[in-house]
């Protein structure tokens, strides 16, 4: 995690047991998922599976009726909200992340997404430019705190669960691994926790320790108990220095990096993109040269495929497209943030790498599950 901000999060006293209102996450209005609640983890997501030659077909999406297994997810900086933090009323931005990055997930797990009065793009934005303007971590973190004590009390009935984050969200579990399952029998029902999109540091060449002390690596699709963490980058592109991602700020530490699908003995990737991004990301080539794609997803089996980089003192997740002249899908999949119109290099592809690997994800959860049962 960046020193930086944990810095600041110790300055606003993340420390203290009281948070101001804690919002009531026994109301399921505080919620963007869960079972029972028809939110944007109940969205269409059907999607066009495109072979390298042209060729398509539907696959028609379908949640299990009765998963083993719950997921717990804490989305990324997308609140549009004015002010620092934002408030308990889900906005476009916040819906659309959950039903994007999480509601897939539905395949294999039951869904849990609180609300949380998350720091918002503007409070980040005035942060990244050297000024605080109120952004209070610490209230965050609380509410995502107190919606997992819900979930447990309430829903988990001793269920095994994973731990899902993306960039801010990421962030708001790592305490909460550290506070609320580590040491705890929470930790035997942990199958893994996905961390994705911010800098998880670990000893250098060390498989444990550091940002999560008490999680190991995974290194298998049969391992629980374990961390997924990547920040990803498009073939030959290098986090810059000084940047926001793949550059560890502890001494003698390095960017933790897990390829997902090398831990399910795979070379490719498997992804579900959106079939048109939206927002500050850059859109790329069509999906498919010539042909109408009746979904609003797409799936490109054998297009990408991804290697954990340490190069330059940045490690890093670096994603490849295999653009061949004879394959009429993408040759340049986009995904950066852009400014200005320009795509920024400090970010990678942040906006779009739960996408690139979201097929992976899945189905490491999947085979996760299945080893915890046969433990």
């Amino acid at each position: 995690m960046n020193r930086n901000l944990l810095a600041a999060i110790a300055a606003l006293g993340l420390s203290s047991p009281a948070f101001a209102q804690t919002p009531d996450y026994g109301d399921a209005a505080n919620w963007l998922c869960r079972p029972g609640v028809e939110g944007p983890c109940a969205a269409n997501l059907d999607t066009t599976v495109i072979e390298a030659d042209g060729s398509t077909r539907r696959e028609d999406f379908v949640a299990a009726e009765d998963p083993g297994v719950d997921c717990f997810y804490v989305y990324p900086t997308v609140s549009t909200d004015s002010t620092p933090n934002s408030d308990m009323q889900a906005d476009p931005a916040e819906r659309t992340v959950a039903e994007r990055q999480f509601a897939r997930f539905g395949e294999v797990c039951r869904l849990y997404a609180p609300l949380y009065r998350q720091v918002t793009l503007a409070g980040l934005r005035a942060q990244l430019s050297g000024s605080n303007a109120g952004t209070d971590w610490a209230m965050a973190m609380g509410d995502v705190g107190a919606a997992f004590r819900q979930y447990i009390e309430n829903d988990n009935d001793g269920r095994p669960f994973v731990l899902i984050g993306h960039s801010q969200g990421s962030i708001m579990l790592e305490p909460l691994i550290a506070r609320a399952v580590a040491g705890t029998p929470l930790a035997d029902q942990l199958l893994s926790a996905i961390l994705v999109g911010t800098n998880v540091e670990r000893p250098t060449g060390e498989p444990s320790g550091g940002d999560l002390a008490s999680l190991p690596r995974c290194e298998s699709a049969q391992d629980t108990g374990c961390a997924i963490s990547y920040v990803t980058f498009l073939e030959g592109a290098t986090p810059p220095e000084g940047g926001l991602f793949g550059r560890a700020e502890g001494e003698g530490m390095q960017v933790g990096c897990t390829d997902p699908a090398a831990l399910l003995g795979r070379d490719e990737l498997m992804p579900y993109f959106p079939v048109e991004y939206g927002g500050s990301a850059r859109q790329g080539d069509p999906w498919l040269a010539d042909g109408e794609i009746g979904t609003g997803w797409v799936s490109t089996p054998g297009l990408l495929s991804a290697e954990c980089i340490d190069r330059d003192g940045a490690q890093f997740l670096s994603l490849k497209v295999h653009a061949e002249p004879e394959d009429p899908r993408a040759d340049d999949i986009g995904g950066e943030l852009t400014v200005m119109g320009n795509p920024s290099p400090q970010w990678g592809l942040h906006l779009i790498e739960m996408y690139a690997t979201q097929g992976d994800l899945i189905e490491l959860v999947r085979q996760q599950a299945a080893a915890h049962m046969t433990d």
